[in-house]
């Protein structure tokens, strides 16, 4: 027998000779550690080729399928294929912004998943040599029958969410077992130019078992497509077939992609730009007001808020200002990284789109841990370990305060900037704790930054964040034509006797918990009195008058399109009785025949999509939502929204103006009508001035911002006389 000089060491010695042919073949005696780490260990050389060299088998859950970062190449593969040697690969499609919105749209999300693996394979690859040789070596090697690939998403109903699992496993000639998971994938910035490290358990070690068994078998699981929520695809047959014709490509090119004759040495792939600097996009202009806010934010050391109204570019805002402070530590040779959090998932999306348009492949964190955490470590290990470069992460306010994510934030070590979207969501304790207490610079946008009836969350937010260093209001937004200018009808809609009646009751109920005084209502800590406001606010939001009103309005403006309806939510105060959304619903389809949809928390992403589309299309004239269009939906066509109510909290109403306020081509003007419950009868003056004067001061300034300012003014005027309110 030969003698064979293999990479495998037996207590830090190599092993020749016939002992060394048996012992090269087994797992046990490849010098496999249980860790891993760039700093100090060179992942390729000392763990992937020795166990590659003596496996039978190996099974790999890596993250994208991509030409630039796909391919195997090493040193052992000969070994491995002349042992009948079999590779399992699991990957995720690499989804563009455009597939993504084909599967929301409908569309069978098969066909453009496979598409999406095809794209990676597309003509490109033939203008390229090396990734000629690299994919031609796959094909080599699914031609042989020693690689087969499948491809994963999660489902979850209507959504497709990408699997980005790292686990592997190595088997040889005698069943033994070497499994690893952590941050690495298969290409080379994850082997060579990142920071990477990974957990490696063998199963004839006994503190490992369990732990090989349950990756053992999670792979397994995962392959045979017995995971909860997990779909596989079997790697197209025309890209089956385009792999192999690159392997014939590459041998009459004589690239060498027979295994013999590559010398890298490393496992799948080529470099990429993982930390590169984010720049402006090509023809942005920014206004003057947002370069002013960016420079103000730099005058006191990168932290402060900016309060700028909804529809005005605060994301944009931000993001420059982001660019800016990564080409100063870049100046000084320091890493930066980004931790964007937003209180919905589709805000967190919303900003992965815009961030791309600075050049930022940013990690999303949301949904299951599992999911992100390793990219996450593997993300932040990597620019920490570096003297300069750039990476973003963007979160939910609820994935900020849960423990997985905090641990990330205890655990890095290196500067990093906190920027908070529709920041007045982080005043609420559990969630302002969760705030990390050693960012250097901190950044907060809201288009209403104090919090309602919350006077300590408010006041906890400026002392995190700082000042507010911008207050661009609507008023100056129409001005310079941020906004698009509208006309303002409140309808002032009275209650019935009932509704009287309870209204008069909870009245008494809530003055007796506030005694006297004409100072500002604090609720915070009294759930009582919390209650009891809720209840109240919820006769006036669901005053039955208001459909009657409605009716008449919307008469008036029946053969427009892209109207928008808010209800109120939930059922009402009353014992029986439908919905107010049904009754919108039944009146718009039913008597006046006006094409319309709901747009609730009922309907799937999917459903949603398609509905907008249809508003913008001009199919549907009218949407009827309850708090779905609040926040972070961007529907710049809405020309006439009907505010049948809104919370007590005057955000709600800010927001909701911001949709129907932002411009679009042909659109000149917007018009609102405001249904404003009034209450008669036995009530508390003192009590009514003191709830009203904050609602009364919104409605006075959205009131006097409007292109018919007197007249709105004096629909107004008889509640603000009533009440003592006129210097509102």
């Amino acid at each position: 027998m030969a003698l064979s000089y293999e990479t495998c060491t037996l207590d830090g010695h190599a092993v020749v000779g016939d002992q060394g042919d048996a012992l090269t073949s087994n797992l046990r005696y490849c010098g496999i550690r249980d860790h891993y780490r760039s700093d100090t260990d060179d992942l390729v050389e000392d763990f992937f080729e020795p166990s590659l060299s003596v496996a039978v088998r190996y099974d790999r859950a890596v993250g994208y399928f991509t030409s630039t970062s796909l391919a195997l190449a090493a040193s052992g593969l000969n070994r491995f294929i002349e042992a009948d040697g079999r590779i399992r690969l699991i990957a995720s499609p690499h989804l563009s912004d455009e597939d993504i919105e084909q599967i929301e749209l409908g569309y069978e999300y098969r066909e453009v998943i496979e598409q999406a693996v095809l794209r990676e394979l597309g003509p490109h690859v033939d203008e390229s040599d090396d990734l000629v040789q690299r994919l031609g070596l796959l094909g080599e090697l699914i031609g042989k029958g020693v690689l087969d690939i499948k491809i994963a998403v999660v489902r979850r109903g209507n959504r497709i969410a990408l699997y980005h699992e790292k686990i592997g496993v190595f088997v040889d000639r005698e069943g033994n077992q070497v499994t690893f998971n952590g941050s690495s994938n298969e290409t080379a910035s994850a082997l060579v130019d990142n920071f990477e490290s990974i957990e490696v358990f063998r199963s004839w070690e006994s503190g490992d078992t369990s732990r090989v068994m349950r990756i053992v078998h999670d792979f397994a699981a995962l392959w045979d497509g017995d995971t909860p929520n997990m779909e596989l695809f079997e790697f197209p047959e025309l890209g089956k077939e385009r792999l192999k014709k690159l392997a014939g490509s590459a041998r009459e090119k004589e690239l060498g992609t027979r295994p013999g004759h590559l010398d890298t040495g490393i496992l799948l792939g080529a470099s990429s730009s993982t930390f590169a600097l984010p720049r402006l996009p090509s023809g942005l202009k920014l206004r003057d007001y947002q370069r002013e806010a960016i420079r103000a934010w730099f005058s006191v050391n990168g932290r402060g808020m900016f309060e700028m109204a909804t529809g005005t570019g605060k994301t944009i805002t931000a993001l420059a200002a982001l660019t800016k402070l990564a080409e100063i530590y870049d100046k000084q040779d320091r890493p930066l990284l980004a931790i964007v959090v937003a209180p919905q998932i589709h805000l967190v999306d919303q900003w992965a789109r815009e961030a791309k348009r600075f050049g930022i492949t940013p990690l999303c964190c949301y949904d299951n841990a599992k999911s992100w955490v390793d990219s996450a470590h593997a993300l932040t290990a990597g620019l920490a370990s570096r003297t300069n470069g750039f990476a973003m992460l963007i979160s939910t306010n609820r994935t900020l305060a849960g423990p997985v994510f905090q641990q990330l934030l205890q655990q890095y070590g290196a500067p990093f900037v906190i920027v908070a979207d529709e920041a007045h969501n982080l005043g609420a304790r559990s969630s302002f704790e969760a705030l990390p207490p050693h960012a250097p610079h901190r950044l907060a946008l809201s288009a209403t930054p104090e919090r309602w009836f919350d006077a300590e969350g408010t006041e906890s937010l400026r002392d995190y964040f700082g000042d507010v260093l911008i207050s661009l209001g609507l008023q100056q937004a129409i001005e310079i034509g941020a906004l698009c200018t509208y006309d303002y009808h409140p309808v002032l809609v009275s209650l019935d006797l009932e509704e009287s009646e309870r209204y008069a009751a909870l009245s008494k109920q809530i003055a007796r918990l506030l005694g006297g005084g004409d100072s500002d209502i604090e609720t915070r800590g009294n759930d009582e009195l919390s209650m009891l406001l809720l209840k109240r606010a919820q006769i006036l939001s669901h005053a039955r008058g208001k459909i009657d009103a409605l009716n008449r309005a919307m008469r008036d403006r029946i053969g427009q399109s892209w109207q928008l309806v808010y209800c109120a939510e939930g059922s009402g105060p009353q014992a029986t009785g439908s919905r107010q959304i049904d009754q919108v619903l039944r009146l718009l389809g039913k008597e006046l025949h006006v094409p319309s949809h709901p747009y609730t928390s009922q309907e799937s992403r999917v459903e949603r999509t398609r509905i907008l589309e249809r508003f913008k299309a001009e199919e549907l004239r009218a949407l009827v939502s309850m708090r779905c269009l609040d926040e972070g939906v961007d529907i710049p066509d809405a020309r006439v929204a009907y505010m049948l109510a809104s919370s007590t909290n005057p955000r709600q109403f800010i927001q909701r103006r911001g949709r129907i306020l932002r411009t679009a081509p042909g659109k000149d003007a917007a018009e609102i009508i405001d249904f404003i419950a009034a209450p008669s009868g036995d009530i508390d003056i003192g009590l009514e001035r003191r709830l009203l004067r904050k609602e009364l001061a919104r409605f006075t300034e959205f009131a006097s911002c409007a292109r018919n300012a007197g007249q709105a003014l004096s629909v107004m005027r008889p509640i603000r006389v009533a009440y003592g309110l006129m210097d509102v």
